[in-house]
């Protein structure tokens, strides 16, 4: 009597096994990157052509982030500074540092400096800095203790679920303007109620972000 299924059924089975195990690695292995701190950049430093500490300049010095940054409040990206903006100080301190041999030679030559972005909105992502530092987000809330950092990584997620998680609740971030930059102040440190504040703000300046998906993809 002849067989119903041809001879090479017999290790069907086993290759469905071996299918069914790549295919299971495969999305264990997407998963662990697409969904950790490996794909969302968390701890992310990269070198920068000078060691610029923000500890010093920000923390110790007590220097604004409007002063480097300065067009935080008007332009969809944070800008980073220019030579001259950082030679307006150093033409008089450290003028002679091997350290500036970068910024020397940019501010002799024009050529800028080639800072490496440690934050960086996908191309598919819609985001505007300005709207966020003007309606009372601060710096702390999406880049961290910056003033405390010699040098500046990636701290905060910055994942759609984590920038969600704002929108849904922005009194839990919101504060003062006058705050914006000042990134050791809490509602604590004032004897108030982050909440209870954050919703008085929220209420008086209207804010209302965006859930759905046009907010962010444009």
């Amino acid at each position: 009597m002849a067989n119903t299924f041809p001879r090479w059924t017999n290790t069907l089975p086993l290759k469905l096994l071996v299918c069914i195990l790549f295919i299971g690695l495969g999305v264990s292995a997407g998963v662990a990157y697409y969904f950790t701190q490996s794909y969302t950049r968390v701890g992310y430093q990269p070198s920068q052509p000078i060691p610029f500490s923000h500890q010093i300049h920000a923390g110790q010095l007590g220097m604004d982030c409007r002063y480097c940054h300065s067009f935080v409040e008007q332009s969809g990206a944070a800008n980073v500074p220019t030579s001259d903006t950082c030679w307006r100080c150093h033409q008089s301190v450290k003028t002679n540092s091997p350290l500036l041999e970068p910024l020397r030679e940019s501010v002799a030559t024009g050529k800028p400096l080639e800072w490496v972005k440690v934050h960086k909105t996908p191309d598919y992502a819609y985001f505007n800095h300005s709207v966020h530092v003007d309606s009372g987000i601060s710096c702390v809330s999406c880049h961290g203790k910056i003033n405390e950092m010699p040098v500046v990584f990636h701290h905060e997620s910055q994942s759609m679920g984590w920038c969600l998680d704002c929108h849904r609740a922005p009194e839990n971030h919101l504060r003062p303007l006058d705050k914006i930059t000042n990134l050791d102040w809490t509602a604590k440190s004032d004897g108030l109620n982050q909440k209870d504040m954050g919703l008085k703000l929220k209420e008086a300046w209207h804010i209302e972000p965006p859930t759905n998906c046009a907010g962010c993809h444009r």
